[in-house]
Formats: structure tokens, sequence, C-alpha cells
């Protein structure tokens, strides 16, 4: 497990200056299959999961080894903000033992992980006729007030004391989710 050694202060500066506090913005679920009947499946998964209706990426080149040509559907994905997003992110952490590698993190304090089978989620229950299929998961991790840099109209520059740090998004993270935050992968022993 890694040591987080300004944790305190992180939480302290938190309670004194409300808008300092991180958020979840937005949790993005992405699944590529590569077209054909997967893609119907995984869009049905993923209703299922989240409980919105999933929106479709089309291929941006022609492969001819995958069988893929340009603009055809080959992905399915889903965008949950506020309520939803925290709800999904903490049944799809209990499908990764509740444990995260500080790999996962980016220089922004966003982070994503994959889950290998979506029957890993608690509650999920196998359904022979869609399968099995994994995904991707992207938590965007922000600030109050890190709109100003995005919006449309008077668009301002977000000054990098309020840009937020990878080692301070894994504090909110772990104090929020209750999550281990590992320098490795852990050893699996496998009894048979």
């Amino acid at each position: 497990m890694v040591e987080l050694p300004n944790e305190k202060l992180y939480i302290q500066d938190w309670e004194a200056y409300p808008m300092r506090r991180p958020r979840i913005a937005k949790v993005v679920v992405d699944m590529c299959t590569g077209g054909g009947e997967a893609l119907k499946k995984a869009e049905t998964i993923l209703e299922q999961l989240t409980g919105q209706k999933p929106i479709q990426s089309r291929a941006k080149q022609t492969i001819r080894d995958f069988g893929i040509r340009k603009r055809e559907p080959i992905a399915v994905r889903v965008t949950l903000r506020h309520r939803r997003a925290e709800e999904f992110l903490a049944r799809a952490l209990k499908a990764k033992d509740n444990a995260l590698l500080v790999k996962n993190w980016d220089a922004d304090g966003n982070f994503a992980f994959g889950i290998k089978e979506h029957i890993d989620i608690p509650g999920v229950k196998y359904d022979p006729e869609l399968g099995v299929q994994g995904m991707n998961i992207t938590v965007c991790v922000e600030r109050p007030g890190f709109r100003v840099k995005r919006r449309r109209r008077q668009r301002r520059k977000i000054p990098y004391r309020h840009r937020l740090t990878p080692e301070e998004s894994m504090v909110f993270i772990k104090n929020k989710f209750g999550i281990e935050i590992l320098e490795k992968e852990r050893e699996r022993t496998y009894l048979f």
C-alpha cells in the first residue's frame, strides 16, 4: 500500500476552503467490441448496468486485418454524472477488490481502470444470451469552478494552484470510497 504523506494536510485544506475539495465530474464507461452482434449485446449490458442509453463510437480509419471499416460503429459508451456516477463507481471498485494502482492516475488527477468481466460487478447476473464482456472505466476528478476552463463564453485559464495533483486525487478517492492504492499488482494465490 502506498503511503500518502500529505493526506492530513489535504483534508485540513478542504475543510478550511470548501471550493478546493475535489469532486467527481464524470465517469465514462466504454465497451469496445469491433461491431456486429457483439456491439448490440454490449449496448444491452451497458444499459442494464447504468440505467442510461449508450451512444455508439465509430471507427476513425479502416483496418482490414480486424475487418473494421471507416465510420463503422465499433464501441458503445455512457457518461455518468453526479449521484449515478458515484453509485456506479462504488460498484465498479468492488469488482477490482477496492484496490487501484498508482499507475492508473494521470498528471491531472484523473484515473482509469478496466474490468475484464462485467459479471464481476456486484449484483450482476450472468445471462447466456449476452455472454461476458469487459469494459474500461475513466473517472474525471476536478475542483469546483473548473468549468471556467471549458465554457464557451468568457473562457479563462485555471491557475496551477487550483489544478488537481494526482496525490490529492488519490487522497480524495481513498477517503470517499475506502480503497487501497498499491504500488504494484498483488500476488495472486490460486487454491485448487
